[in-house]
């Protein structure tokens, strides 16, 4: 049986997206990152990311994981890229020149747009983004987003979907680690196409139906 492990509130959106597009069945158990929690070894502490339970199925103690019979996964990309491939229909990739493009837009959502966009999220979600140490640290952000940012404002000026010419697991992989960068207003307008298409992405029934549950669970 597939089972995903881990909250909503976590990077578990990307591959709990990719299912919530396909229906695809599965058993979810909402394990919360363990230092969310006062004292996640009490006894009457929620499944997490330090149970004896879970660790068992990852020792590596984080979030999320999939498991499908005998296979373990536990890096969030590599989840979604899995399960568009075996249960993702149009959505994965249907040939071998789309299996490496898909893996290439993984990577570069991984290195290049998921880290700052931590950084960004991280600034404006703790109030300091009017501090100067705050601005200078979205600053940075930004400018490590620069290059990457420009070339998929380029992507998106001649296709509208990264890859196929359809809506694939690339946008939902890519436009999961540029939501953290959603916050910082200026980009929206230096790289308005880029935006649009995650905007794009973002009204589609699945992701709105999966953030109103994500918004549902405890902060």
């Amino acid at each position: 049986m597939l089972t995903i492990y881990g909250v909503l509130r976590s990077r578990a959106t990307r591959p709990l997206w990719l299912l919530a597009e396909t229906g695809t069945e599965f058993t979810h158990v909402p394990v919360i990152q363990s230092y969310r929690l006062a004292d996640p070894q009490a006894v009457d502490a929620p499944l997490n990311t330090l149970s004896p339970e879970f660790l068992k199925t990852s020792p590596q103690s984080a979030v999320p994981v999939l498991q499908d019979g005998d296979l373990v996964l536990t890096e969030s990309l590599a989840i979604t890229l899995y399960l568009a491939r075996e249960y993702g229909g149009d959505l994965g990739p249907q040939t071998k020149a789309e299996l490496a493009l898909a893996e290439q837009w993984a990577l570069f959502a991984a290195i290049s747009i998921d880290p700052p966009g931590i950084d960004i999220l991280y600034t404006y979600a703790d109030g300091l983004s009017d501090s100067p140490e705050g601005a200078a640290k979205i600053a940075a952000a930004a400018d490590r987003l620069s290059r990457p940012l420009a070339q998929l404002e380029a992507h998106f000026a001649q296709h509208d979907h990264l890859m196929g010419n359809r809506f694939t697991v690339a946008d939902i992989m890519l436009a999961e680690c540029l939501r953290y960068s959603q916050p910082h207003k200026p980009l929206h307008q230096t790289y308005p196409k880029t935006f649009a298409w995650l905007a794009r992405c973002q009204s589609r029934p699945a992701f709105t139906e999966m953030m109103a549950r994500r918004n549902a669970e405890p902060a």
